[in-house]
């Protein structure tokens, strides 16, 4: 597909979008143990539960740009961070890192409650809670949802002789595709949990802070994953979608939402597979972001802004075929990128040749930096991808290094007080 950047309406539609946060964290006490109280935030949709009862997730209505959405997120975390001020059994805190705290027990971590109707809901996480253990999902984190505009879909369905639906659809799927491929990057710019409680390993022993060669947990193989690698099929939508369905069928999934991949595709609204095949994708959801405890909102500006970079890059890519095989090497590059050390640990490219994080990640951003080189007026746009090139070559910028340096004395006291200090403040 061209999408040629250096004309300036098509730049100007490429940079026009829909931003979309959803970010999970967890509700503590103030001695950093986790909170086992009801959930606080009543029916407020912007504010909700995920797998525990004390794991807030909050999520941004659709935004147009970088600067509007963290707005937004942080207008949420403070209604979040001013509630837990005033709990009636006492002040609680929300846990500023992807990786939890102090851990007594399984039964420590309290599943989500519903009742009546929505009782359906418990008995999926108590599911989830005998497949994978309660531990596993203690993990918080952030998931990006991006739209490119309708003017530019319908611009380039024109041009295509497609009608736009058709068009979205073909999109997004070459697009996700690409993403997938491509996304380990992500993963190893934004990790930024290389620490966590002993009690997250030795049931039971608290106050020991651990490091085990890994720069975000929640993507490693200790991480949150399938007991199988999915291969999707993305040809066209049904065929996604049914790609998808027959792990349900074969019992493997228990629902669609049970797909742990870093790449989804979503339809407006209600997320279910029949609604993604008879509505159309509606936008591209990333999951593989760390909550930053460095950045005051927990996400900082210069990485939601090269999120849309990489896509419109992306975008701009030629269409992938992967295979089978290729794909499961994709998604361990997601966990190979999720390590401490650049240098040392290697991936493996689409082109078959074996590289190092460290270099795969230069060679990426140059090509970005070269597509780019010629937008209009793109000096922010220089700025966002030398913040992320100073990250690779400079390892004091990386978030899990200067994280280590930080917490590593005493990671969840420490953690506490930086959560004290964000509810002071």
């Amino acid at each position: 597909m061209i999408l040629d950047i250096r004309q300036r309406t098509m730049a100007e539609l490429l940079m026009q979008g829909g931003f979309g946060l959803e970010m999970e964290g967890l509700r503590v006490d103030g001695e950093g143990y986790l909170a086992h109280t009801g959930h606080p935030f009543g029916d407020n949709a912007s504010i909700e539960r995920d797998f525990c009862e004390n794991q807030v997730e909050m999520v941004t209505t659709v935004c147009t740009g970088p600067e509007e959405v963290r707005r937004e997120l942080e207008q949420l975390r403070k209604t979040v961070i001013t509630t837990l001020k005033d709990m009636p059994d006492g002040r609680e805190y929300l846990w500023p890192f992807s990786n939890p705290p102090y851990v007594k027990s399984e039964e420590d971590i309290p599943i989500a409650y519903y009742s009546g109707k929505m009782a359906a809901k418990t008995a999926y996480r108590e599911y989830l809670a005998s497949r994978y253990g309660r531990y596993k999902m203690l993990f918080s984190g952030i998931h990006f949802n991006y739209s490119f505009s309708e003017e530019l879909m319908r611009m380039l369905a024109a041009r295509s002789g497609k009608e736009t639906g058709t068009f979205k659809n073909e999109f997004y799927l070459e697009l996700a595709e690409k993403a997938l491929a491509y996304g380990w990057i992500v993963v190893a710019l934004t990790a930024a949990s290389p620490l966590y409680d002993s009690s997250y390993i030795e049931k039971g022993q608290t106050g020991i802070t651990m490091f085990s060669g890994i720069a975000t947990l929640r993507c490693s193989e200790l991480g949150y994953w399938n007991y199988f690698t999915p291969i999707l099929d993305y040809r066209n939508l049904k065929a996604y979608a049914a790609s998808i369905q027959a792990y349900i069928d074969q019992g493997l999934l228990a629902a669609a939402s049970e797909l742990y991949y870093p790449v989804r595709l979503k339809p407006e609204g209600i997320n279910t597979l029949e609604r993604l095949v008879c509505r159309g994708i509606d936008h591209l959801e990333m999951r593989m972001l760390d909550l930053n405890p460095l950045d005051s909102c927990g996400v900082a500006l210069e990485d939601i802004r090269f999120l849309q970079l990489f896509l419109v890059w992306l975008a701009a890519q030629p269409r992938l075929s992967l295979t089978a095989e290729q794909q499961v090497q994709a998604i361990q590059n997601y966990k190979i990128a999720s390590h401490f050390d650049l240098k040392e640990i290697k991936c493996k490219l689409l082109c078959g040749r074996m590289c190092t994080l460290y270099d795969g990640l230069l060679d990426i951003l140059s090509k970005m930096e070269d597509y780019f080189a010629d937008m209009p007026e793109n000096d922010r746009v220089k700025e966002t991808l030398v913040y992320q090139r100073e990250k690779v070559e400079n390892r004091e910028k990386r978030y899990a290094w200067q994280i280590r340096e930080k917490f590593s004395r005493d990671y969840v006291g420490l953690g506490m007080a930086l959560a004290k200090e964000q509810s002071e403040k």
